[in-house]
């Protein structure tokens, strides 16, 4: 099993204290997004490999050496400001952080997404590009792969369009961006590749890939018996089939291109209900949750 901390909320930034208390309980519940009362309960010796998924690593960072199973880190990591992403903490400590990793596990294990791209009078072409130069300097030598996407029209875009004031993204917003990126990062000799889009970008210097591929899998846990799976409809993604412990609607980033903020109004009061000592990310254990325990 590969476990995903996490996809739907930055569990990493705000709920550290939680996860270790998990890490030494040995095991998460997990509630279902769509079913409430069905629970899944996740054994840690159940868990290959451990992907951390943030924008802030640097809660995390001072019990890394102290987790005993394969790790990969993924972290968040653009040119916007408070605008776009309001309680991200300041770029430099970030970056200071994915150092401080890309140290204690191998910058193999670790990679940077500028995720998502999107497009408006302040964030412009030339100012992605210029950002993303200045990160690549910055990393250069801590970090061999960058991820990046282009922004999708999720239902906490919709509720932000007057704010972010998108301009379409064209195909040569795509090819100016995808050629200059690739150059960028050929020069630090790290590569770049895209996360589930439809566009074609290996012509303009990407390269194929997964986030966590099958091979990363193997080199890290010996093992071959992970599935991939296709995360977007309609986009071909390969994958690796990952087990999410964390809870929609619970993210107090409140970044404006957020998918998993669909009901921001609920943000608030899931934190607020947030229990470090619950076996459960929100809230706690109720007499009519059936529990199953989940291998894979």
């Amino acid at each position: 099993m590969i476990l995903m901390i996490s996809g739907r909320t930055d569990i990493v930034a705000y709920y550290t204290p939680w996860l270790l208390n998990r890490f030494k309980a040995g095991f998460v519940d997990v509630r279902n997004p769509i079913n409430y009362h069905l629970v899944s309960r996740i054994n840690f010796s159940d868990v290959d490999l451990i992907l951390f998924c943030t924008k802030n690593p640097l809660p995390l960072i001072p019990y890394l050496i102290d987790i005993k199973m394969p790790i990969l880190f993924d972290v968040t990591l653009t040119g916007y400001n408070k605008d776009i992403e309001p309680n991200v903490p300041d770029k430099a400590k970030i970056i200071t952080g994915i150092k401080e990793i890309s140290e204690i596990i191998g910058k193999e294990n670790l990679y940077v997404r500028y995720d998502p791209i999107l497009i408006n009078e302040r964030y412009s072409v030339n100012y992605h590009i210029k950002a993303f130069s200045k990160i690549n300097t910055l990393l250069e030598g801590y970090v061999a792969k960058y991820i990046v996407s282009f922004i999708d029209m999720y239902k906490n875009v919709e509720r932000h369009k007057e704010t972010l004031n998108l301009i379409p993204i064209t195909k040569e917003i795509e090819t100016e961006i995808a050629t200059n990126f690739s150059k960028i990062a050929r020069a630090s000799n790290s590569t770049v590749q895209a996360c589930a889009e439809s566009a074609d970008l290996l012509n303009y210097g990407f390269i194929k890939g997964e986030c966590i591929s099958l091979k990363e899998a193997y080199r890290l846990t010996g093992k071959l018996d992970f599935k991939s799976q296709k995360i977007r409809p309609n986009i071909n993604c390969n994958c690796l089939q990952t087990v999410d412990i964390g809870a929609y609607n619970s993210c107090p980033n409140l970044c404006r291109y957020c998918y998993a903020n669909y009901l921001e109004e609920e943000v608030s009061k899931n934190f607020k209900n947030h229990d470090p000592n619950s076996s459960l990310l929100i809230g706690q254990l109720e007499p009519t949750d059936i529990i199953k325990v989940r291998k894979k």
